[in-house]
Parts: structure tokens; C-alpha cells; sequence
């Protein structure tokens, strides 16, 4: 009846598994005794969770991507204190993590920090945003906006419940086979994995789409092309990405689905299959991912460069060019992952010379960043910070990638710990700093009060100074021949005192994360203290700091007309009305809706039941979706008009806190 699940399924025997479970458990049950002692479940429910809001969209999605990466970085500390344990001999040199459980922990942590932090932090930002900088009221379709978000929760709970029902992948975060097939893992780790990256995958293909239609159709009255934002330029060269790759990645889960379940032979050599078709596939996805992820990044540098630079961005039209190109360079460069595969010199050679020539824009826009601060008044706020952080510890990343993309070096370096001190170097050097400048670039934005600054710097220079102990040591082991995704390195004691201080970075890089928790706690008690009630608390360019923080539910009262590059920092410079204007328009707005959730939720017991192979839970599941979707194609109630009245009176109350705080 429960397929393959039973009481075994529940690691019993692993104390630090039951431990986490244990918390998590607690965890829950103290979030819920607080939503019920504070009677919070209605407006959890009615102002969050139905939500169709772009603004608490994002706010939503930000949350999932801080609490990812608390698990996720869980699972690297494991993973380097259990490289440390091992060489330095504790249980005669296997250290404290058995195999098996290794080898979920770096597949996991991988899959949750791509996935499940990265990913959710970058479109959270673009929620919040983008409509503002446009703008536009809301997004172009708000209900497929809320399914997207819990889509992707759903995925992130499958990931979660493998940690103590039965187990997750032991593959590596790509699943390559033959280790992925069902020969080689035979248990539910892979369909873990499979049907998690589907769910959240669907989501993230209906947001792509969803933020393309909203940039092209719904921009203010002049706002053309080359007067958008640059964070709205690369929020929508990196959603062209995810709506062009994204379907590779499905089709290619698909295919490993049917090899798994239906003894299908795509990637099985003993079936005429080819394990390379895999690579390739998975790699067309995965490189255009990387720029998905750090294409709005670069983005955010440029609103705050040119922000607290209190100068125009250098090289506008130069960035959006170069922009365009990672677009389409970034579909030209994925066999640089597998030179070591045997395609021979001449495809390798295309590929390398692809790949140092996707560098030359990267390169325009770093030199676009340094000059717009050069001979401007830079304000050291915590989000320049970050910037300059990045603007350091990306260009490195940026240069051992163009060494790895040498296919003679590669060779040498592929199956090594450089390999991941580079990678490393670019996500946390660009992905990483980028989502934390944006957190506190545009926080006051979205609550009304700035971020802590003080424990803002603390959490910097505890992520820039713990990046360089933890990496560092890395590109200098693998130079030295340590082999990645090893679990132990026996018979290396010089490896020794580089793990040592690649194990002192990892906490100090922790200390940061915990710095922002704290950032964020104090920030909210000292609310008062910080607020800003200006909406412009950085005395910003673009049109998101025209409204009040955080912005009437409506985001305009009335539709901006934009005459220029820096919309909102040309309005300021011919002066800010002061009172609200004597008669306002009925605003058209969408009615939230509990249909995403309850779809997202079907989703993830359909996926559960796939997983264990419970055959009639999926079909009921699947029923239960088909049901719900038809159910809400006859819901016309969709829609309602914000009265002028209501209208007038938050726009007055917004002018009259302005006018307190003025005089």
C-alpha cells in the first residue's frame, strides 16, 4: 500500500540525522504554538500566503532562500570539518561521517544552495523591484507569480523531508549517470532529487515568464528599452535564460525519470543509451544557470555603484550591450565543464576560446563599475561594501576561470580542488555578495527601515575575510593534487594544515551568516530608530525610491511618466511634489488567491508519492491538481477596483508623515 516506504525508511541509527529532525520538529512546533498564542493564522494566511503582491512575493521568497542557507551551510561545515576529522586521523582516518552520509551531505548541500538559496534570493529580488523600477502596479500575471513561489517551497520541502525519510541523492548535485541510475542507486536519493529540481523547476520557468511579459508589456508611459534600469535590463536577459534552459533541464530529469522507473536506456551504454548525452544536456542547462545567477547580480553592483557614487553609471549603453552578449554567449560554453571527456582537440579548442572571449564583457562592465566611483563622493554603506567585496573576489574567480578554460590546464586541474575553490569564488565572490548588497540596498524599501550598519560591516568582512581562509587553501591543494569530492584524504598529512585553515574560513564565513540573522533581529527591534519614512533613504536614481516605504499595496498612485535615463533622480532634480494631488483615479488591482498553495501542496504529496513509488496517492494527487486548476479557470472573481477615496487618503498619509519628518 506505501510502496517503498517503511518504518526502516527512518534513519533510526544516525544520531546526527535524528538530532536535526528532532530540532526541526521543535522548530515547527514553536512557530506554531507563536502563530496560534499571537492569533496570527488570518492575516498569515489572507496577507502572505494567498498573497499575489509582487512586493511580499519576494519578501516570501528571500525568507525561504535565508533559512536554505542555514541548512545548506550546515551540510559544508559537515562536509569540511569531516575532510578535517579524516586526514587528521580521528577514527583512524575515516573521520565522523560515514561514507553514505557524506556523499548525501555534498550532493544536498549543492542542490540546496543552486536551487534553494541562490535562485529563490535573486527572483525574491526581482520581485520586489522590478515592478517598482518599471512603473507598473504589479507583475503581468500575479496569481502564476504566487504559484511560482510555492512550487518552488514544495521542492524545497521534498529536499527536506529526504533528510529524515528515507535518503537524498549521493551523485553529486548534477546526478551524473551511471551513478544515477537505478542500477548504481537504487534507493529513493535520485527521486528525491528528480522530483524536487521538476516542482521547483516548473516554478521557476512560469516566474521567467512571467517577469519577460511584465519588463516588455507593462513599463511606463516613455520608459523605452534603453532608459530600463540596468537591474531590469539583466533581471530580463537572465529570465530569457531560464525560459531558453530551463526546459532542457525538465526534459533531461524526464529522461532520467524514464531510465529510473519504465527501464528506459537514454543514459545507459548496455541499452544503446550514451552517458554523454547527459553531460551534455545537463551542462546546456548549467552554464546559462550560472549567468541566471549572476547576471542580476551584476545588476544590483550597478543600481548601488551608481547609487552612493551620486553619479550617473558609467558606460550605460556599453553595459547593456555587454549584458546582451553574456546572454548569448552563455549558450556557447558548456563543454568546458568535460574537456577531459575525449571531443577531441578542435571542439575543445572552440569551446576554450568561447570561454575566455565571454570574459571580455564581464571584464567592460568591472571596468564600468571602477570608473563610475572613480572621482565620485562614495558613501562606505554597508551595500558598497559588498560591492567592493565583489569587485575583488570576483575578478579573481574570474581569472582562474579563464586559466581553467585553457583546455590543456583543465586537464591538470579538472578533477581537483581548484576546480571548487573557482567555483566557489565566482557564487560566493558574485552571486553571494551580490543578494546580500541587495538585501541591504533594498530593505528599507520593502519594510520602511534601514538594516542594522554596524552588524551589515560585521557580516561583510566576516564573508570576505572567511571566503579567502576557507578558498584559498583549496586552489593551493589543488595545485598540490587533492582530489574533490573525496570524503578523506589518507596518507596526506601535508594536506593537513591547508584543511585546518580551510576549516577556520567556513566558521568565520558562518560567524557572517549569523551577523545577518542578528542584523536583521536588531534592525526590526530598533525599527523606530531606523526608520525611514521618505522613501529615499539612500537618495536613490531610479523609480522604486519615488514611493513611500514600503509602498501602498498599489506601488503608484498614479502612473509615472519617465523623461529620461535616472527617472526618479531627474524628478527629484526639477523638484518632488509636497502634497497629494486634489482628486485620484480608481486603481484596477488582483484579488489574492489560496490556489497556488493549495496546488503547491498537492504537488509536493504527488512528488512524495512518486518518490516512494505509491502509486495510488499519485494519481489521487494528480486528480486533486487537475481538479483544483479547472476549479480556479471558473473563479472570475479575480479582480476589484481601489476606490479613490482609499486612494486619497494613503497618499495623505504618506505626504503628512514626509512633511513631519521635513520640518
Amino acid at each position: 500500500m506505501f510502496g517503498k516506504l517503511t518504518l526502516e525508511s527512518i534513519p533510526y541509527h544516525e544520531p546526527i540525522i535524528m538530532v536535526t529532525i528532532a530540532g526541526i520538529i521543535l522548530g515547527g512546533l514553536a512557530v506554531l504554538a507563536g502563530l496560534t498564542y499571537f492569533k496570527l493564522w488570518k492575516p498569515l494566511w489572507t496577507d502572505w500566503l494567498t498573497s499575489v503582491d509582487h512586493k511580499n512575493i519576494g519578501i516570501m521568497y528571500i525568507i525561504l532562500a535565508l533559512v536554505m542557507l542555514m541548512r545548506g551551510f550546515a551540510d559544508a561545515l559537515m562536509m569540511r570539518s569531516q575532510q578535517l576529522a579524516a586526514t587528521a586521523g580521528l577514527n583512524g582516518g575515516a573521520g565522523y561521517l560515514p561514507p553514505e552520509h557524506y556523499d548525501q551531505v555534498f550532493s544536498a548541500h549543492g542542490v540546496i544552495m543552486i536551487f534553494f538559496m541562490a535562485m529563490p534570493f535573486i527572483v525574491g529580488l526581482m520581485n520586489v523591484v522590478v515592478p517598482l523600477q518599471i512603473g507598473a502596479r504589479d507583475v503581468a500575471f500575479p496569481y502564476l507569480n504566487n504559484l511560482s513561489l510555492w512550487l518552488t517551497a514544495a521542492g524545497a520541502v521534498l529536499i527536506n523531508v529526504s533528510l529524515g525519510v528515507g535518503e537524498f541523492a549521493r551523485t553529486g548535485w548534477l546526478a551524473f549517470p551511471p551513478l544515477s541510475e537505478a542500477s548504481y542507486s537504487p534507493g529513493v536519493g535520485v527521486d528525491y532529487y528528480i522530483w524536487a529540481l521538476q516542482i521547483s523547476g516548473l516554478g521557476t520557468l512560469l516566474a521567467g515568464v512571467n517577469m519577460i511579459t511584465t519588463i516588455l508589456k507593462m513599463r511606463a508611459p516613455g520608459m523605452t528599452m534603453m532608459r530600463l534600469p540596468v537591474f531590469t535590463w539583466t533581471t530580463l536577459c537572465a529570465n530569457m535564460l531560464i525560459v531558453a534552459a530551463f526546459p532542457i533541464l525538465t526534459a533531461t530529469l524526464a529522461m532520467l525519470s524514464l531510465d529510473r522507473y519504465l527501464g528506459f536506456h537514454f543514459f545507459t551504454n548496455d541499452g544503446g543509451g550514451n552517458a554523454m548525452l547527459y553531460m551534455n544536456l545537463i551542462w546546456a542547462w548549467g552554464h546559462p544557470e550560472v549567468y541566471i545567477l549572476i547576471l542580476p547580480c551584476f545588476g544590483v553592483f550597478s543600481e548601488v555603484v551608481a547609487t552612493f557614487s551620486s553619479k550617473r553609471l558609467f558606460g550605460y549603453k556599453s553595459m547593456v550591450y555587454a549584458t546582451i552578449c553574456i546572454t548569448v554567449l552563455s549558450f556557447m560554453v558548456w563543454l568546458h565543464h568535460f574537456f577531459t571527456m575525449g571531443s577531441g582537440a578542435n571542439v575543445n579548442a572552440f569551446f576554450g576560446i568561447s570561454t575566455m572571449i565571454i570574459s571580455i564583457p564581464t571584464g567592460v562592465k568591472i571596468f564600468n563599475w571602477l570608473f563610475t566611483m572613480y572621482r565620485g563622493r562614495v558613501r562606505f554603506e554597508p551595500p558598497v561594501l559588498w560591492a567592493c567585496g565583489f569587485l575583488i573576489t570576483f575578478t579573481v574567480g574570474g581569472m582562474t576561470g579563464v586559466l581553467t578554460a585553457v583546455p590543456a590546464a583543465d586537464f591538470v586541474l579538472h578533477n581537483s580542488l581548484f576546480l571548487i575553490a573557482h567555483f566557489h569564488n565566482v557564487i560566493i565572490g558574485g552571486v553571494v555578495f551580490g543578494v546580500m548588497a541587495g538585501l541591504n540596498y533594498w530593505f528599507p524599501k520593502s519594510f520602511g527601515f534601514k538594516l542594522d550598519p554596524f552588524l551589515g560591516k560585521v557580516s561583510f568582512w566576516c564573508w570576505l575575510i572567511g571566503y579567502w581562509l576557507a578558498f584559498t587553501p583549496l586552489y593551493i591543494l589543488g595545485l598540490m593534487g587533492a582530489t574533490r569530492r573525496m570524503n578523506h584524504f589518507t596518507g596526506h598529512p601535508e594536506y593537513l594544515p591547508y584543511l585546518i585553515v580551510a576549516m577556520v574560513g567556513a566558521l568565520v564565513i558562518f560567524a557572517g551568516i549569523l551577523a545577518t540573522i542578528a542584523q536583521i533581529a536588531l534592525s526590526v527591534y530598533n525599527r523606530k530608530k531606523l526608520a525611514d519614512v521618505t522613501g529615499d533613504p539612500w537618495d536613490g536614481r531610479t523609480l522604486e525610491w519615488a514611493t513611500s516605504s514600503p509602498p501602498a499595496f498599489y506601488n503608484f498612485a498614479r502612473t509615472p511618466h519617465v523623461h529620461g535615463r535616472d527617472a526618479f533622480w531627474e524628478d527629484k532634480q526639477e523638484g518632488l511634489p509636497t502634497a497629494p494631488e486634489p482628486a485620484y483615479a480608481e486603481i484596477h488591482m488582483p484579488r489574492n488567491t489560496g490556489t497556488g498553495v493549495i496546488l503547491s501542496g498537492i504537488a509536493a504529496v504527488l512528488g512524495f508519492a512518486l518518490i516512494w513509488h505509491i502509486w495510488w496517492l499519485a494519481i489521487l494527487a494528480f486528480a486533486g491538481a487537475i481538479v483544483v486548476a479547472i476549479g480556479h479557470s471558473f473563479n472570475e472573481n479575480r479582480d476589484y477596483y481601489v476606490k479613490s477615496d482609499v486612494v486619497a487618503r494613503t497618499e495623505g498619509a504618506y505626504y503628512k508623515k514626509l512633511g513631519t519628518q521635513e520640518a
